[in-house]
């Protein structure tokens, strides 16, 4: 079988993987710095790793690597600790950190001045790696936002002058279903094409993610030597969110039949079947409060999204552009607060022990799909913590 075409991103990664390898055992043949560009962190740890390997033992890592950041570090400080030879190490590797501070307000020519002259004669025991992961480098990068554009020609302009650029380009679905298959191959587990389709999807092609999610389906098809797109439905919690957005998108278009009929998939595609209730309550929860925040901040792209949801209360990529539509056909925050009355009323009955929690569930649902009769009091999504 012919390898397959990798994107940009893969590529790029390929080429600086090979480079490093043939330097491996041999420090001074490799260029004396690298540019690490792009904000994909799956691809970031493949460089890192690859440089480990080849230039950091591990019984002298604490001598010969290290993490230095520009915003605690200035660069002169950087270049210094280049230019000296370790006493107990033969090579250094230094990567730094923040490379953004060399761009900020200010002409910064002391600081540019001072690395043309390192590089003009460096120390041949040491490699500068910069990590540039201020920027998002499409797969295409036509498509790049202006900005990262512009940032990216500045970047290359100035340590791209004395440096190897290694454009870590996001990774696209057909690339991240392409690792995922043949990542599986290499365990000898077949992974199905409409599984890799739905695990890429589900986890919106974050290949840290796919990554991780991979490794615990590897583990589950143990002795089986194939991975289904129900394994995936079972185990990957994004493609299990997946219905619970397409449930939330037919409640917010008042489509009460089609919201009953995902609820009963929902509850018949759970292994804990009716005891996953106080989940699926948790989950409708927490999404209408994600919607209220929308609202109240005026959400209207996915740029946006990441600023107004806080680290820990964020949305898988895939469902970013889906969430934002649907808080959107809700006139006011009155509908939203109805909302979550309604799961908080549901909540509290589940926790009684009723004879029948499907009946609770699908009586939810119904409310929920259906015009409000009475109006309500006004809350704000401050106000609104409620908990699972």
């Amino acid at each position: 079988m012919s390898a397959p075409r990798w994107g940009a991103g893969f590529s790029a990664v390929s080429r600086f993987v090979a480079e490093i390898e043939a330097a491996a055992g041999n420090a001074g043949t490799i260029r004396p710095g690298y540019v690490l560009a792009g904000d994909e962190v799956f691809l970031l740890d493949r460089c890192r790793a690859a440089l480990l390997k080849a230039f950091v033992p591990d019984d002298l890592r604490d001598f010969s690597l290290s993490d230095l950041d520009l915003a605690s570090t200035n660069i002169f400080e950087v270049l210094d600790r280049a230019q000296t030879p370790s006493l107990m190490a033969p090579f250094q590797v230094i990567f730094v950190r923040n490379v953004r501070q060399l761009y900020t307000r200010g002409a910064k020519k002391d600081e540019f001045a001072a690395l043309d002259r390192y590089f003009k004669s460096p120390n041949p025991q040491a490699l500068l790696v910069f990590v540039a992961d201020y920027l998002r480098i499409t797969n295409d990068t036509r498509r790049m936002e202006m900005d990262d554009k512009n940032r990216f020609e500045r970047l290359q302009e100035t340590l791209g002058a004395h440096c190897g650029m290694v454009e870590l380009a996001r990774v696209n679905d057909e690339d991240a279903m392409r690792w995922a298959v043949a990542t599986a191959q290499a365990e000898g587990v077949k992974l199905e094409p409409d599984a890799a389709r739905e695990l890429v999807d589900a986890l919106g092609a974050d290949m840290m993610l796919v990554s991780s999610e991979l490794e615990k389906l590897l583990l589950y098809a143990t002795g089986r030597g194939r991975i289904t797109l129900g394994d995936v439905e079972t185990m990957v919690l994004g493609a299990k969110q997946r219905s619970l957005y397409e449930l939330t998108d037919a409640i917010s278009a008042k489509d009460r039949v089609r919201a009953l009929a995902l609820l009963h998939g929902l509850l018949n595609s759970s292994d804990a079947g009716e005891d996953a209730a106080i989940g699926h309550l948790y989950m409708l929860a927490r999404t209408f409060r994600q919607m209220l925040v929308i609202q109240e901040r005026n959400v209207r792209d996915t740029r946006a999204i990441w600023q107004a949801l806080w680290q820990g209360f964020r949305i898988p990529p895939f469902a970013a552009e889906d969430l934002i539509r649907q808080a959107r056909r809700y006139k006011s925050r009155r509908e939203l607060t109805r909302a979550l009355r309604l799961v908080a009323r549901a909540d509290l009955e589940l926790r009684s022990s009723p004879p029948d929690k499907r009946l609770v569930l699908e009586r939810l649902v119904y409310d929920l799909a259906s015009e409000p009769r009475t109006a309500s009091p006004l809350f704000t999504a401050a106000q609104l913590s409620f908990e699972a």
